[in-house]
């Protein structure tokens, strides 16, 4: 910045001298404003607006060993079934007088393990993984650095410190086990290549019984490339029934791609997705998927890390919110259309 455009910070000597008070005053007005009268708060916030004074946060949380700040890691602030995870931590963190930084990871534990590793030097209040944290050596710091932590959309018997998620081997295991109540046995896997989507394909296999056509994308998904997966698997066998896809993004992409080769959904072709984001409900034919409570995952890992930094005991570290599957059009659903409207009348 060229000399003539920089500009001194506002101080709080400014904002005492501005509002007619101590400085002592001033920092407690701010500060702790339980020491002072309501009178001198709004005196001093009134300077603080009048000058455009920032509070040294950074200074404060030395003193305090306090930032009022909650990192957040997640693999792509892109994918939908997220997003309700981080508006909820968002809103309960900020309730409670904390402030969430968020970090992307690309679904690459290498990338993740630098990241911790600089929010760590940063000294969060609090650290909110999504999934669990992989690497041992980023692990063990986190144990030894003490700073509350909480994994999110995953399970695990050993967690870092606290967890709340869900089975992703249940879920694969429950969705094989609808498709075989329906009697589909042409099946076919459309799946991302992330951890979470592999253990999901494994519980899917497992139940089933045997290997199954399987077309891998890179994490992130996306509607392109659920297009190419279904291809794929169409050309390993042009009979599929039914497939399951790691994501409602993946499974858009297969819908889409159907459709253009004429397939029938469900008749032709039954499609489930996972996530139950925003669209599936509201795409034609609607998708069948499996719905997890995104936004308890986020308010109660928010609850999770106030309690630790309040010095509280937490109850129950490790809080499993389950999932359902939701049926719609794509499978079947009670709404689904399958032959001619009968005459009226009849």
């Amino acid at each position: 910045m060229p000399p003539s455009l920089a500009t001194k910070a506002a101080t709080l000597h400014d904002v005492a001298r501005e509002a007619g008070v101590s400085l002592i005053t001033a920092s407690r007005a701010l500060g702790n404003p339980s020491l002072v009268s309501e009178k001198t708060i709004e005196r001093v916030q009134k300077a603080v607006e009048a000058t455009g004074y920032i509070p040294n946060l950074l200074a404060g949380g030395l003193k305090s060993r306090r930032s009022l700040l909650v990192v957040g890691l997640v693999p792509a602030i892109s994918v939908a079934q997220f997003l309700p995870t981080v508006q909820a931590l968002t809103e309960a963190l900020d309730a409670a007088g904390y402030q969430l930084i968020l970090g992307q990871s690309g679904y690459d534990h290498a990338r993740e393990e630098k990241l911790l590793n600089t929010m760590i030097s940063r000294r969060p209040d609090g650290i909110v993984v999504t999934g669990l944290v992989h690497s041992p050596v980023a692990r063990e710091r986190l144990r030894r650095a003490g700073i509350p932590v909480v994994e999110t959309w995953d399970l695990s018997d050993h967690p870092v410190d606290m967890l709340v998620g869900f089975s992703h081997l249940k879920v694969g295991s429950a969705i094989a086990g609808y498709f075989l109540g329906k009697g589909w046995q042409r099946l076919g896997i459309a799946t991302g290549d992330d951890h979470r989507a592999s253990v999901r394909r494994e519980g899917f296999l497992a139940t089933v019984g045997r290997e199954v056509p399987t077309a891998v994308v890179p994490a992130p998904s996306s509607l392109a490339l659920g297009r190419l997966a279904l291809a794929e698997l169409l050309e390993k066998d042009p009979a599929t029934e039914a497939v399951y896809c790691s994501s409602d993004q993946l499974a858009q992409g297969v819908l889409v791609e159907a459709q253009a080769r004429g397939l029938r959904i469900p008749q032709d072709l039954a499609v489930c997705g996972f996530g139950d984001a925003d669209f599936a409900a509201h795409m034609q034919p609607s998708l069948t998927t499996v719905h997890v409570d995104g936004a308890a995952i986020g308010r109660l890992a928010a609850q999770l890390i106030v309690e630790r930094c309040r010095g509280q005991t937490v109850a129950q570290p490790v809080v499993d919110v389950g999932f359902r599957i939701v049926e719609r059009q794509s499978t079947g659903g009670p709404s689904v259309k399958t032959g001619p409207m009968p005459p009226k009348g009849s």
